[in-house]
């Protein structure tokens, strides 16, 4: 079933929350370092592990192996390039009895300062962590979600920021972090206080690193949208390396 669309009139209080996703009064603008369009080519210990039946995520250690549920069947993987730096790569993979399959991979960008294990509002890196997919929206009409899909409006990103950035979410998947599951990706509501940043979302890319987000180009967000299925109880994976390997 899909939700109508929440009220204009939350549009203030929306504004004030998306600072930990897209960008903030300063715009995220970002160093013209690439797009997150393309596809990206795996190293050769990726291609390696594509070639024998995978019983793990790879290049993840037991820590986050771990917190993936025993229930989940789809895995977003977001390999940070380094601790400090915005640039990511994203691996789909889908797990078939307790074998995950290696679907399809692409170039993404996440917090411009990069990433933590402490994700605080503010500051400009995103947490790692695995977490859950429960909720999609955006300005534009549903693409053909599986995930439930708000359409609203006020979800835009604000024209203070640079153009380049407006339309950042004319697609988005909340990421399940400091939020209530099931209701639309643009609920202010934060579980664990203010403090703890929210509003993180998987959406369109604008070319440079986010506040907290991870961004991909619009191909790929109707991909996963049309993809990611909650009766396959998806996730998302996310960190630099050195952290995901932990």
């Amino acid at each position: 079933m899909r939700r109508t669309a929440v009220a204009l009139a939350a549009c203030g209080v929306l504004l004030a929350t998306l600072s930990g996703c897209g960008g903030g009064k300063d715009g995220d603008q970002g160093d013209g370092s690439g797009g997150a369009g393309g596809a990206a080519k795996p190293k050769s210990g990726a291609q390696a592990a594509d070639k024998a039946a995978l019983t793990e995520i790879p290049q993840v250690g037991s820590r986050l192996q771990q917190q993936i549920p025993a229930n989940s069947r789809q895995v977003v993987a977001v390999y940070g390039a380094g601790r400090d730096s915005a640039d990511s790569t994203v691996v789909l993979y889908t797990r078939t009895g307790k074998t995950w399959k290696r679907v399809s991979s692409w170039a993404a960008h996440n917090g411009k300062k990069g990433w933590t294990t402490d994700h605080h509002e503010g500051d400009k890196r995103s947490p790692v962590g695995v977490f859950t997919l429960s909720d999609a929206g955006g300005v534009l009409a549903d693409p053909g979600a599986k995930l439930p899909y708000t359409q609203d409006a006020s979800i835009q990103a604000p024209h203070y920021w640079p153009k380049s950035h407006w339309h950042d979410f004319d697609y988005v998947i909340a990421i399940d972090y400091n939020r209530v599951k099931g209701t639309p990706p643009n609920n202010p509501t934060r579980p664990e206080g203010e403090s703890k940043g929210g509003s993180i979302w998987l959406h369109m890319d604008h070319g440079s690193g986010t506040s907290a987000c991870v961004s991909m180009s619009k191909s790929r967000m109707q991909y996963l949208l049309r993809t990611l299925d909650p009766a396959q109880h998806p996730v998302v994976l996310m960190g630099d390396k050195a952290d995901l390997a932990a």
